[in-house]
């Protein structure tokens, strides 16, 4: 967790992004490291933990990273969420509460509720579903597909 408290203050110092870092270890060995570059690279999904999740990927050649855990130094965002679930993750370490980040002024409780009823939270329309079903069709029967 040290480490993940390192690249937060370099966050902070460098004015990149928010006051988050992240780790991923594997076997007791740092795999990747993060902190948030939001600010610097004008890329809202520059979270910590998801350039962390990126990093580890590239550099084990995988993107399953069910074998690491992740050090973050806040209880990940909604989006973070979703990107550690797709990583399988083994498990996360954090330490810093949703409500603690709120009260430094990164409050995302609005987004967890939007996972609730998506609908409200933003328009969506559905357009050309069927041209979407033969793509999903395309998969389907296609033989040397690989999952993920």
């Amino acid at each position: 967790m040290a480490i993940a408290y390192d690249e937060a203050l370099k966050g902070i110092e460098t004015t990149e992004g928010g006051p988050f870092g992240a780790v991923i270890v594997r076997n007791n060995e740092v795999i990747a490291r993060a902190h948030n570059e939001v600010l610097i690279s004008h890329d809202p999904t520059a979270h910590a933990e998801i350039l962390a999740i990126r990093r580890a990927s590239a550099l084990l050649g995988k993107h399953d990273l069910s074998e690491c855990i992740l050090y973050t130094t806040c209880y990940p965002c909604p989006m973070c969420l979703g990107a550690i679930l797709w990583a399988r993750l083994s498990k996360v370490c954090y330490a810093s509460t949703t409500q603690e980040a709120a009260a430094a002024g990164f409050e995302d409780t609005h987004f967890y509720e939007a996972l609730k009823h998506p609908k409200t939270a933003i328009n969506f329309e559905i357009i050309d579903q069927e041209t979407g079903k033969k793509l999903l069709y395309l998969w389907h029967i296609k033989e040397d597909k690989k999952f993920y």
